[in-house]
């Protein structure tokens, strides 16, 4: 391991060793990542989310993701083009932005990949619990920059890191899947290196315009 994963930074130092699992941290942007070589194979990653209970119509999921599309709704228009970028199998983000007229596309890379996404470009982009599966963070960011509009929006919602001391027994490490952890910090940064301006309207919940 050379660099963040995130900000690309040289200053990363090993965090912490956990049933021989590697994290590291970087001093910089304050992002910890699993080490490569314990990342998950795609077969197993894909199987892991079948296994997630998000049904499209379940009530208490879309009460979950409304708390990232609520804040996002006050930003955008009905009459812009959005992504809903890593949707998983059972899209209920897109559905319910749908419902209410916006016009929001799919892409995942296991069940929704469709790769012309990228020869467009979208007023809003949304990363629902996603960006803690990204094996390279720094190039998706670049990837989602580089589709999204000026004077555009990224919405993300992921569990924040507060306490480096809660990290070892932290429910959201534990899932195999996830491979990165941003404190706000974290996001400070990439919004500093991608020239985006970021918003945090409630927890765990970041805003990023173009």
């Amino acid at each position: 391991m050379n660099n963040c994963i995130v900000c690309n930074n040289k200053n990363i130092k090993i965090f912490i060793t956990i049933k021989e699992k590697v994290y590291w941290k970087c001093q910089f942007c304050l992002s910890k990542f699993l080490d490569k070589k314990h990342y998950v194979d795609l077969e197993t990653e894909k199987k892991h989310y079948l296994k997630h209970n998000n049904h499209i119509k379940e009530m208490g999921y879309r009460n979950f993701l409304s708390r990232l599309t609520n804040p996002l709704k006050k930003y955008i228009s009905k009459k812009e083009n959005g992504l809903d970028y890593g949707c998983g199998f059972a899209p209920a983000l897109v559905e319910m932005l749908s419902e209410e007229g916006y016009n929001i596309e799919c892409y995942d890379p296991f069940f929704f990949p469709n790769k012309n996404i990228f020869l467009k470009k979208y007023q809003f982009i949304t990363c629902s619990e996603v960006v803690e599966h990204f094996f390279k963070p720094s190039e998706e960011f670049k990837k989602i920059d580089s589709i999204l509009n000026v004077n555009g929006y990224l919405a993300i919602m992921t569990s924040l890191m507060t306490d480096d001391n809660l990290f070892k027994d932290w429910y959201y490490r534990r899932d195999p899947t996830h491979v990165v952890f941003y404190t706000k910090k974290t996001f400070q940064v990439i919004a500093s290196q991608m020239n985006w301006r970021m918003i945090n309207p409630s927890k765990n919940i970041i805003l990023f315009c173009k």
